[in-house]
């Protein structure tokens, strides 16, 4: 039998290795290798996100197309511009009756109507204010904002109701939340016309997978530190300055100024038969525990119309019923503050 060889032949003579040049052996920075896997559908980058403070001259004039969409039409309310602000608030809870505002952040800023899109210095505000008791255990977690940080400061008056006197529009991810804090420590919000980018913008229409704030930002390839007063403010503005959805779409700022000059009713089909609840939810009404009521939010006085003959069909039938309408203009949209009451006949 032989027997395999398990020697290892004499490798042959080779050319010595040379250095290579200290230009040559560098390594390729951060943002070189983000390009390169940005290069691949395999990888997504995320970059932390880098406040903008100044977003520069305002946009050329966008020539008016005869098959503009219906977006782009709603966003073009008055020619010029609006100034914005965009707020964030951190607060010791939830209930704005007893909890407090602990961190207010404000981003002022003006916004191209035709385009959407921001243009100019960006006006900050940012502070602390003691809310007189201990930042509850929870709140801490949430926020990283401890006793020490907040303890002797306090919100500048005069500074806030500047920058509110000037906006045109008040804007916040979560607007039902935010504006009841302050318009009770501020009373100088209650007038302004405030828009909600979380409630106002259909994301899951536009192909975003979550409404949050920081998915949202993960979309456009940002990440940041949230619950921040003012990082949220800067994640906010620069995703509102993006188109939402397909190319050429509007922006957020611009879906945002369309939403806040239309009208908005809610609707309450008070009195209606128990046997019509499984109807009402899958209509699209939800439940109002307090009232006990059922009521759903209409967008335009021909959709309350068409609505209230759907009801006087399908739900009430041959019964005598007087249904409540709230109209809930901007400037009292998401407050605490009822609109203006009516009832109708069906």
């Amino acid at each position: 039998m032989q027997q395999s060889s398990f020697e290892f032949d004499t490798p042959g003579s080779t050319e010595p290795v040379r250095a290579k040049s200290a230009r040559s052996s560098q390594a390729p920075t951060l943002e070189q290798m983000a390009q390169l896997l940005e290069r691949t559908p395999d990888y997504r980058v995320l970059r932390r996100l880098v406040p903008i403070t100044d977003f520069g001259p305002a946009p050329a004039p966008v020539p008016a197309t005869a098959d503009a969409d219906a977006d782009a039409d709603a966003a073009q309310v008055v020619p010029g511009y609006r100034r914005v602000l965009v707020l964030d608030t951190e607060t010791t809870g939830l209930a704005h009756q007893s909890d407090k505002i602990i961190e207010l952040a404000m981003l002022l800023v003006d916004v191209d109507v035709a385009s959407g899109l921001p243009f100019g210095p960006v006006t900050l505000f940012e502070g602390f204010e003691d809310p007189g008791m201990p930042i509850p255990a929870d709140a801490q977690q949430v926020t990283g904002i401890s006793d020490d940080m907040v303890r002797g400061h306090r919100l500048d008056d005069r500074q806030v109701e500047a920058m509110v006197s000037s906006a045109d529009l008040v804007v916040a991810h979560n607007a039902g939340f935010d504006r009841p804090f302050v318009e009770a420590r501020f009373p100088c919000f209650a007038g302004k016309a405030w828009a909600c980018s979380f409630a106002d913008i259909d994301w899951k229409a536009a192909g975003a997978g979550s409404s949050k704030l920081s998915a949202l930002a993960q979309d456009h390839g940002w990440f940041y530190d949230a619950h921040r007063a003012q990082v949220d403010c800067h994640a906010l503005l620069q995703v509102l300055s993006r188109p939402v959805g397909q190319e050429q779409a509007v922006t957020g700022l611009g879906l945002l100024i369309a939403a806040a000059a239309q009208p908005r009713f809610k609707l309450r089909a008070t009195g209606s038969p128990f046997e019509s609840k499984d109807r009402l939810k899958s209509r699209g009404y939800r439940w109002d525990g307090d009232a006990r009521v059922w009521y759903c939010t209409l967008t335009d006085p021909q959709r309350l119309d068409a609505e209230l003959q759907w009801l006087k069909a399908e739900v009430y039938g041959r019964r005598s019923a007087r249904v409540d309408i709230e109209a809930l203009d901007a400037t009292v949209r998401y407050s605490a503050r009822p609109g203006t009451l009516s009832q109708k006949a069906l």
